[in-house]
């Protein structure tokens, strides 16, 4: 009966902390699931610096720190990073709790104020963040308002479908195709939308290229959207493909671009077979113009010596064997076969018969 008391109270008094270290960890997980950005400061002018720290964010995440104008934080930055000091803008490495610290120095961006210090990730899935801040010395103008009429809004991520050649393994321009589902959540028919599409590699900004859809997307409707993409040629890594429309980023899907190794082949058999043929060329002209190479068609070269003057005595007469001259050998007589042995008395013979048969028909005449 103690013991079951016991254990009563002991829960009764554990029950307190066990849903104090419940919700504790809730509100971590739920601090960590939303990327946060703090300031040193609210104001600077340009010249000085403010230190931006962060938490939540994913460990290890590359992110990219910016001050941009016409934003706010609950609105965003929807003119996208072109309303950006991009050139003044400091890329950190969130560490393993997903936190981080960096000096960012103060710059004017190019639209004016309100402004915002803009943190977003630059590889993996995509996070952002905003703190307001303001730039002392530059202009402020009130934000331009939102259109109440037709606007389209994402309604599924996009995703590239398509696939690369066998061209594009030596080089060819490697193309795909955004598919996306957008929907009308305003309050008139947007026809014939303009979007923009734009590819990044790396940590380089995205270039943008307008693309017109063909069709009209009526209020509460939806349509599926499908846009070519396609690099230039020979490229290769890492990329990211961005969709915005109205001034407001809708997707952002990567790209993984395989190396043309058919080029590389290329180049490699090209260094191969160029110095060869180079080789073989140049032997063949050595072998044409070298000295000493006789052919068949061209007459034999005698080195001509100058004679020697009539007052240089001459070699004297030379008592060695080759010295002496040759006597030609006899010519060999003809080995013929008997039956190829012309004969000589063949015609004498012929005429010897000829006589005697006309002294035979003479006789015989005369005896008639």
């Amino acid at each position: 009966m103690l013991t079951v008391v016991g254990l009563a109270l002991a829960l009764a008094l554990l029950s307190p902390l066990t849903d104090g270290t419940v919700k504790a960890t809730a509100q971590a997980r739920a601090a960590a699931a939303e990327p946060t950005v703090k300031l040193s400061k609210s104001e600077a002018g340009t010249g000085g610096s403010v230190t931006v720290t962060g938490s939540g964010w994913r460990p290890k995440a590359i992110l990219m720190v910016l001050i941009c104008g016409r934003s706010t934080p609950s609105r965003g930055v929807p003119g996208g990073t072109d309303s950006c000091a991009n050139a003044d803008g400091r890329a950190v490495t969130a560490d393993d709790k997903g936190g981080f610290r960096r000096e960012l120095p103060v710059a004017e961006p190019p639209v004016p104020c309100p402004c915002v210090v803009h943190v977003s990730t630059i590889t993996g899935p995509k996070a952002d963040a905003d703190a307001a801040f303001q730039v002392a010395g530059h202009s402020v103008e009130p934000l331009p308002q939102e259109v109440t009429g037709g606007r389209l809004s994402l309604l599924t991520d996009g995703r590239l479908t398509g696939s690369s050649g066998l061209l594009t393994w030596f080089g060819a321009p490697p193309t795909r195709e955004l598919v996306l589902t957008v929907g009308n959540v305003g309050t008139s028919p947007v026809k014939d939308p303009v979007f923009q599409v734009g590819t990044s590699h790396g940590v380089f900004a995205p270039r943008w290229a307008e693309q017109r859809w063909r069709g009209t997307v009526p209020p509460g409707g939806k349509a599926r959207v499908t846009l070519p993409v396609d690099l230039a040629a020979g490229a290769h890594g890492d990329y990211t493909v961005s969709l915005k429309y109205g001034g407001k980023v809708l997707t952002e899907q990567p790209w993984t671009v395989g190396r043309p190794w058919g080029v590389t082949l290329f180049w490699l058999m090209l260094c191969l077979v160029v110095p060869a043929a180079l080789f073989r060329l140049g032997m063949a002209v050595v072998d044409r113009v070298r000295p000493g190479r006789e052919t068949r068609d061209s007459p034999r070269r005698r080195l001509r010596v100058p004679a020697l003057p009539a007052w240089v005595p001459g070699p004297p007469p030379s008592s060695a064997a080759h010295a002496q001259p040759r006597t030609p050998p006899p010519p060999r007589a003809s080995s013929m076969l008997p039956w190829f042995t012309p004969d000589t008395d063949t015609d004498t013979d012929t005429d010897a018969d000829m006589d005697m048969d006309m002294d035979m028909d003479s006789d015989t005449r005369r005896s008639r």
